[in-house]
């Protein structure tokens, strides 16, 4: 679980670059834009990271819960009902709480996609100001 809050983590963080990265557009001169692409990049890089540790980690832990329920499985045939019931309600409560942080990382990686949207969308904004800028410039000179 803390491989995959980590990983939330390095999301947030990610996603509060965004913001404030589109906060300053237009604000910046483009030295200072680089550098803060260069602490976004390593921010990127740093939830990638975080990414593969918690996708290699949920493989093992799938692999764990699958063996487990098979012990669970093997003491109900054996006639261990009671160890049985008591594995399935361990892995049952384990699940249940994976679940939850995962709910929390997939809702993270959604405000992540909302933050680079709407980077995006002011991007093109300015883009479009500045051709109509560019166009009215050009239209006055002409006359």
């Amino acid at each position: 679980m803390k491989t995959i809050t980590e990983y939330t983590k390095a999301v947030y963080t990610l996603i509060s670059l965004y913001r404030q990265y589109t906060s300053l557009l237009g604000k910046m001169n483009s030295q200072e834009e680089d550098e803060v692409w260069q602490v976004i990049i390593g921010a990127r890089v740093e939830m990638t990271s975080k990414q593969q540790e918690y996708l290699k980690l949920e493989t093992t832990w799938m692999t764990a819960v699958g063996l487990s329920e098979m012990a669970a499985e093997a003491a109900y045939q054996s006639g261990a009902d009671q160890a049985s019931i008591t594995a399935r309600n361990h892995i049952q409560l384990v699940k249940s709480q994976v679940q939850e942080v995962r709910q929390l990382s997939q809702k993270a990686e959604t405000k992540l996609a909302e933050a680079q949207t709407q980077e995006l969308h002011q991007k093109t904004q300015e883009g479009r100001d500045e051709r109509a800028d560019q166009e009215q410039e050009a239209y006055l000179r002409e006359d």
